[in-house]
């Protein structure tokens, strides 16, 4: 009966984070590989969805105050003008918004540029589109972005540029001067920007986001995606959106409406004491992330991994095996689970140059073997147990050792 499927079904596997995921759940391992939260939402939104519940906000509902607050949020910060009426899609989450995006935007043949590595759901739209994927790699260990290689990624077939910032899995934000160069291509060639954002408000040291909507000659060009879900630590609420100009927007919403109808009632009500929320909260969610992300650096630098690239954003450290660990990433992952009880993703997930083996084992592509990705969106507790439970298999010289 396989042969009934699709051969777009048959391409889509399940993820490597989702199969550790049940592994480590086997072994009863900290989850160090999903980025979610393991600590409570902010009370007052919390409230704002149980209130929302008993006040029977339960059937399917478009909530436009959350589109108004978008829009103003989008004045204050990128001094746009965007209208709540027209130029906003509430979507399931992140996830949907992008998806409805590459749906209304790309057909068959179509060629989208990802900046690899990258997050693995967007190849998996694009394919399901029935788009080519065109992966231009950003070099390690910094992650920068060489212009040639994005120049030479455009072709007469290339449609949209796709653009996470601050980046899964690396953390990188992407500076002015990058912003600046993909913006200038997409005007130059006519293209489409589709951008991933939800990590907007969780950048450090001082790092301030910065939309590619607002270069030049861009609002008109560039579809915005982000959700509630890593600002506020509901991940499971599925409450996203996409922003873009009134043509490009109508169309994801026909989409969003057969495919799911509406984000869950509730949870959009819950979002207008989300986005009210005050300058206070988001200073408050960096400074706590950015404790979190220095001591999982401190803790995993002293154990032996190499640690070049200090994320600026987003919750996830991608970290590099020690030099003379002879395990590659999917090996060590495994190992860590079975002997410390701790589960995180083998790198090579988010990379998708499609290069035979015999090249990612030449030495200029071998580093896409030999990184871990670790979310520190941690309770505090939940942190120092995995330092103690690292502590456990280290050396005389305090290095970890797997057998």
């Amino acid at each position: 009966m396989e042969r009934k499927l699709s051969r777009r079904a048959k391409k889509i596997v399940p993820s490597s984070i989702q199969e550790l995921s049940q592994l480590a759940q086997r072994c009863n391992a900290i989850n160090l590989a999903e980025g979610f939260p393991d600590f409570p939402a902010p009370p007052h939104i919390k409230n704002a969805a149980v209130s929302a519940i008993n006040s029977d906000f339960n059937q399917y509902r478009h909530v436009q105050g959350v589109c108004d607050n978008l829009a103003k949020m989008m004045k204050e910060r990128h001094g746009l003008d965007i209208d709540p009426l027209t130029d906003v899609a509430i979507c399931c989450g992140q996830s949907e918004a992008f998806a409805a995006a590459i749906f209304a935007t790309i057909d068959p043949g179509d060629e989208v540029i990802l900046f690899d590595p990258s997050y693995e759901s967007y190849e998996g739209c694009v394919n399901m589109a029935g788009g080519v994927p065109i992966h231009v790699q950003l070099d390690p260990p910094q992650w920068t972005l060489d212009s040639s290689k994005l120049l030479g990624s455009f072709t007469e077939r290339t449609k949209v540029v796709v653009l996470n910032s601050p980046h899964n899995p690396t953390g990188k934000v992407f500076t002015k001067e990058e912003l600046e160069i993909i913006a200038g291509e997409c005007c130059s060639r006519n293209c489409l920007a589709i951008t991933d954002e939800v990590y907007e408000h969780i950048t450090y040291d001082n790092l301030k986001h910065m939309s590619l909507v607002s270069f030049p000659g861009m609002q008109e060009r560039t579809i915005i995606t982000s959700s509630l879900s890593k600002s506020f630590s509901v991940t499971g609420w599925r409450v996203g959106w996409a922003i873009a100009p009134t043509f490009l927007a109508s169309a994801i919403k026909n989409i969003h409406v057969r495919v799911t109808d509406c984000a869950p009632a509730p949870f959009q009500e819950a979002a207008l004491s989300a986005l009210r929320s005050p300058p206070e909260y988001f200073e408050s969610l960096r400074s706590d992330y950015q404790s979190k992300r220095d001591y999982i650096i401190n803790l995993l630098g002293g154990v032996g991994f190499k640690i070049d690239f200090v994320p600026q954003g987003s919750f996830f450290l991608f970290a590099e095996l020690p030099h003379n660990c002879p395990l590659s990433d999917v090996e060590f992952v495994k190992k860590l689970i079975l002997e410390a009880g701790v589960v995180a993703v083998p790198g090579r997930g988010f990379f998708h140059t499609n290069l035979s083996s015999d090249e990612v084992s030449n030495l200029r592509y071998s580093y896409q073997k030999r990184y871990i990705r670790f979310a520190f969106c941690k309770s505090d507790a939940t942190l120092t147990a995995v330092a103690e439970k690292l502590g456990k298999l280290l050396d005389a010289k305090g290095r970890l050792v797997l057998n």
